[in-house]
Parts: C-alpha cells; sequence; structure tokens
C-alpha cells in the first residue's frame, strides 16, 4: 500500500520517513518529493509498504500526530493516473 504524507517539515529526508514509518512494519520505500528546480522539499511525500495492515495501523496512528513540530497529513495515497 502506498500511503502521502504531507505537511511534513522542509528539512525532512527520505530516511526520516523510512525511520519514522519502520516502527509499524516493512517499509519498501520512502520519497520525500522535491521541487525539480531548486531541489528543496514540496513538505509532502510517500511511503509504501509492504504489508497493507502494517500500513493502515501507520496511518492510524501516525495521521494528526506531530512530527518535527507539524501534524502530519497521513492517508492512502491516490493512484497514478
Amino acid at each position: 500500500m502506498n500511503i502521502y504524507v504531507g505537511n511534513l517539515s522542509y528539512g525532512i529526508k527520505d530516511a526520516d520517513l523510512i525511520k519514522l514509518f519502520g516502527a509499524y512494519g516493512t517499509v519498501n520505500s520512502a520519497k520525500v518529493i522535491k521541487d525539480r528546480d531548486t531541489g528543496r522539499s514540496k513538505g509532502f511525500g510517500f511511503v509504501e509498504f509492504e504489508n497493507d495492515d502494517e500500513a493502515k495501523a501507520a496511518i492510524e496512528q501516525l495521521a494528526g500526530s506531530d512530527y518535527s513540530g507539524r501534524p502530519l497529513v497521513v492517508k492512502e495515497a491516490l493512484p497514478k493516473n
């Protein structure tokens, strides 16, 4: 399952997301989305879990929780078009 993570602090890196979400299960990948021109974080990213139950547990536990002084937006990602 792919999870959208929003309202991230601009200093958050891919490894930070892996560490945060890894507490809930096996993370296949984590990616903070960056601006193509500046390389600066856009404040959101995606985390892919191997197991849907682990992903749902992470969404339930982390949605609205404080991370680096900001309340996280955590929900199932919409499919790519």
